[in-house]
């Protein structure tokens, strides 16, 4: 199997228990992909979603043991926990089987730049000073992905590609705009005091890499729910986001090619996914039963 390799890798907001979690794609990315870190910048399970049901499939066991078989054959895995997930701050500065959880890190690149790495709920004012208010928005953005899936299987009948109904919306509302704006603005404004040379967060879903005019890279992974997007870092320091239902082929299919220059050998066995307690793929449970199912499913890779 080819593998896309690179040094570190940043994935955010994969919402693994809503129905929207683009879990099949995730899977792909992270069998296809070898890295020496894998950052989780924060919302990768959306514990918010065990006050109303979570939806989850054997898919989100089987990536939950491929993360901890990279931490264990030698990946540092960093989880950076965000507002969907917070309950895991509480265990910052533990190693849960093999996985760091921090509240925030610094990576540094292989040129030497030194990136603040951070979910970024803590920049956005209604989350941080309403959460109520936030529980309700995510609710209204629930809303929406539900209409964008149905439109999509619409489309999908009538031979038309996917096309994010939710992506669009939010990007032609003028005050979305200038929340992002915002939002960016906030976080390089971060960077500048913490003296790095740049910042990395997740949270608003929206990909993007940018240098600004003083110097201070600002980046954002985006989301598995919408999107599919990652950030890379390959091993010269230089960063860009994978579109990886819109690139894999490509990627992979130059990968191969260089590996065959190379006489390097090709991977033939993907990775072992071991077989997990069934669960209903949609419950409601406490957050601390959450918690212990994650620790059946470590024990069980």
């Amino acid at each position: 199997m080819s593998s896309f390799k690179q040094r570190a890798v940043f994935i955010s907001d994969t919402h693994l228990g809503t129905r929207d979690a683009q879990s099949e794609y995730l899977l792909d990315f992270l069998r296809h992909t070898e890295c020496e870190y894998l950052y989780l910048l924060g919302d990768i399970i959306d514990i918010w979603k065990l006050r109303s049901g979570w939806h989850w499939p054997q898919l989100n066991n089987d990536l939950l043991q491929l993360v901890f078989k990279k931490a264990r054959t030698g990946t540092q895995v960093i989880y950076i926990p965000g507002n969907h997930d917070e309950m895991l701050r509480k265990y910052a500065g533990s190693n849960f089987n093999g996985i760091q959880i921090q509240l925030n890190a610094v990576h540094e690149t292989a040129d030497g730049r030194r990136l603040l790495l951070i979910h970024g709920d803590e920049f956005d004012s209604v989350v941080a000073s309403n959460q109520w208010l936030a529980h309700i928005g995510s609710w209204a953005y629930d809303v929406l992905l539900w209409l964008n899936r149905h439109f999509n299987n619409l489309r999908r009948r009538m031979g038309f590609p996917y096309w994010s109904l939710s992506h669009y919306l939010k990007h032609k509302v003028k005050n979305a705009v200038n929340f992002i704006s915002s939002f960016e603005q906030a976080l390089v404004r971060e960077a500048r005091q913490r003296g790095v040379d740049g910042i990395v967060c997740g949270h608003i879903h929206h990909a993007a890499m940018e240098d600004m005019d003083d110097g201070i890279t600002y980046a954002n992974a985006g989301d598995w729910v919408e999107n599919c997007t990652a950030l890379v870092e390959d091993e010269h320091g230089q960063m860009r986001i994978i579109h990886w239902l819109k690139e894999s082929a490509f990627l992979l299919s130059i990968q191969e090619e260089c590996e065959a220059h190379q006489n390097m050998p090709k991977e033939s066995k993907e990775p072992e996914i071991l077989s997990t307690p069934s669960y209903p793929t949609s419950w409601k449970l406490p957050e601390q039963e959450a918690l212990k199912y994650m620790i059946d499913v470590a024990a069980n890779e």
